[in-house]
């Protein structure tokens, strides 16, 4: 659990949801988003390790975990939502 802690803490917006790590981003237009949603997807076929993505009218929000690994949280999970940090400002997202 404090690893999980330390790990989350230099992942800003990023929350734990029960066995998740979940973030919502706000975008400027729909368009915007679907952006978004198409780089992390490719973000996640390069990781081979997707999430739980869903693209609203002008967000986007993540859930991850590690399928795999029976829902618990893994250093993959980390890594995802590092690599959508990295993306996530190219994009115009909050």
């Amino acid at each position: 659990q404090k690893e999980i802690e330390d790990r989350l803490a230099e992942l800003p917006g990023w929350a734990l949801d029960g066995d998740k790590l979940t973030r919502t981003y706000r975008l400027g237009s729909h368009f915007a988003a679907a952006g978004l949603v198409v780089h992390i997807a490719r973000t996640q076929d390069e990781l081979d390790h997707h999430s739980d993505l869903t693209l609203g009218y002008r967000t986007v929000a993540l859930s991850v975990t590690t399928h795999s690994a029976g829902g618990a949280l893994t250093a993959y999970d980390f890594a995802l939502a590092r690599r959508v940090e990295e993306l996530a400002p190219a994009h115009g997202a909050e």
